[in-house]
């Protein structure tokens, strides 16, 4: 599926930018990392590297143009794919984007000059915008503190978005004056981040300017308000910061880790950039046998005392009642949104079949006794799968109010868990792939979401999905599906259990699969087929290898 790329805000202060140099041409095949062009700022000409895979298939904006943020620059897809419905719409949308551009510039500068003028060196940060999608940002951590040097690309904080947790550098020089979104802190692209400026600046009159003249008594609060909250991070800081005073580098999920393994991150040595401490770091962490033993000696001594303590009459226990709020992630409410959205607007019903895995475990056996071969059964139950897709066109399908589209290409979604929640990862082709290719696949772009450096083009375009729970010894469950698709197939566990072959009570190994179906493109008859075609491939795994 054809990827829009936009012309990316690369600065704060950034409204449009020139294209200096194309390193890609029409037709080049374009990998995830590689850079695409050179683009020309009101600051510096930065390099721009490409989010997706594919082939580059339009050039939106030549060599030496200027475009409005957010313009047609180029679009990523597959070689000889169809793009016109794309280039057809994107003349009005720059032009409305171009108005609607002017209209903000104007109530901007409004805005400014009813407040006063910044003064000379001083800089606002905004909530940057790191995917196409994020509407809104959460501090995870701040790297600098009020008060802190900082140059051009120290790393300012780690900022949590719909997609990933990344890193946010500073396009200045100077002290960091203020901060405007505490850590834990949710906030809307462009909201004030942070204040960067010389030393004894007056923030006050720099959030007043920038606000169009708020009243003094109450920025005067929400500095006050500020100062608590720095007080109370420098109080967190310096519980993790190591004996000559220095700020201890980790990420969000190593913090996270290590509070709840108990470990003191000054004692850990950090393999990351600069010295930062990754979650690996965490969990090849061994303490030494002195301070391991110390705990056990001392919850040792309170467990005896508090034995010798305890009168020879037991009275009832009287609990403490407590209740935590943790703040939901981007991620999460995300999740909540599109699932809640699914279940209510896609009339769901749910078919359940029971399968003989004796073929395709003795098949299984066979395939990992090969030299470097590793094949699951949740790879034979994807190729399956795509082979019943192939068979069953109305299941690969998409609703919409007016048409519903037929997918002639087969991408498996593959639904898994994360630590916020869960993601589902794109097999594109399914269907032309091996198992050995399609296991890995999916352990590639598994790895990649657990470790949050999955790309978003990565988990787009999905034209059927797979849940598989087996593994935690479900026997039986449904799922919701993941629009915009029309099924999606729930696994459970291979279950030993008495069965009857040929009149007669033998052994056997069955699991249980469960397809929820959108009624609106699949009727009941037509899952029902799909599900006797799945069956087929996987009590006979011979015919997926053919």
């Amino acid at each position: 599926m054809a990827i829009v790329v936009n012309m990316p805000r690369l600065s704060d202060t950034m409204e449009e930018g020139t294209v200096a140099k194309w390193l890609k041409s029409v037709g080049d095949k374009i990998q995830e990392g590689d850079i695409l062009a050179e683009i020309e700022t009101d600051k510096a000409t930065m390099e721009f590297e490409s989010f997706n895979e594919g082939t580059l298939l339009h050039i939106g904006i030549q060599e030496g143009d200027t475009a409005p943020v957010d313009s047609l620059l180029a679009i990523i897809g597959d070689e000889g794919e169809d793009i016109s419905a794309l280039l057809g719409g994107s003349t009005a949308a720059r032009e409305e984007k171009s108005s609607e551009a002017e209209v903000v510039t104007e109530d901007t500068a409004e805005e400014a000059h009813g407040g006063g003028e910044i003064p000379e060196g001083v800089e606002i940060v905004k909530m940057p915008r790191l995917s196409d999608t994020m509407e809104e940002g959460t501090v995870a951590t701040w790297l600098k503190k009020v008060g802190d040097d900082v140059e051009e690309g120290d790393i300012l904080a780690e900022i949590e978005t719909d997609k990933a947790t990344m890193e946010f550098e500073s396009f200045y020089n100077g002290k960091l004056l203020y901060i405007g979104i505490q850590e834990g802190e949710s906030s809307l692209v462009d909201a004030v981040l942070a204040v960067i400026g010389p030393e004894g600046t007056d923030v006050d009159a720099v959030l007043n300017n920038k606000s169009g003249g708020s009243k003094k008594s109450a920025a005067t609060e929400t500095k006050k308000e500020d100062k608590k909250s720095d007080d109370t991070s420098d109080t967190k800081e310096a519980s993790i910061s190591v004996a000559d005073g220095e700020r201890i580098f980790a990420s969000p999920l190593a913090k996270k880790i290590a509070a709840d393994k108990g470990i003191d991150l000054a004692k850990v040595s950090g393999s990351g950039d600069h010295g930062r401490i990754t979650k690996k770091d965490i969990e090849n962490y061994t303490p030494s046998a002195a301070a391991a033993s110390a705990p056990a000696a001392t919850a040792s001594v309170k467990a005896d005392n508090a034995i010798a303590a305890q009168p020879v009459s037991m009275a009832m226990p009287s609990g403490e009642e407590g209740t935590e709020e943790v703040k939901n992630s981007n991620m999460r409410k995300a999740i909540a949104k599109a699932l809640g959205n699914s279940k209510f607007n896609a009339p769901h019903f749910y078919l359940t079949i029971e399968v003989d895995m004796d073929n395709a475990k003795e098949s299984r056996a066979q395939i990992n006794s090969l030299p470097d071969t590793k094949v699951s059964f949740n790879d034979m139950i994807l190729k399956a799968c795509a082979m019943a897709l192939r068979k069953h066109p109305q299941v690969n399908t998409s609703w919409s109010a007016e048409t519903t589209k037929y997918h002639k290409h087969i991408h498996m979604g593959v639904a898994v868990a994360v630590d916020e929640g869960l993601v589902v990862p794109v097999i594109k082709h399914a269907d032309l792939l091996g198992l050995t290719q399609i296991g890995s696949a999916v352990k590639d772009l598994a790895g990649k979401a657990r470790n949050k450096k999955i790309a978003p083009s990565e988990m787009e375009g999905s034209t059927f999905t797979v849940s598989n729970l087996g593994m935690f010894g479900i026997l039986e469950f449904t799922s919701i599906i993941n629009q915009p698709n029309s099924a999606i197939l729930s696994v459970g566990a291979i279950v030993e259990k008495p069965v009857v072959k040929n009149g007669e009570i033998v052994v056997g190994n069955t699991m249980k699969l469960t397809l929820a179906c959108d009624h609106r493109t699949v009727d009941g008859a037509v899952g029902a087929q799909f599900l006797q075609t799945l069956r087929y491939f996987v009590e006979n795994p011979v015919t997926m290898l053919a």
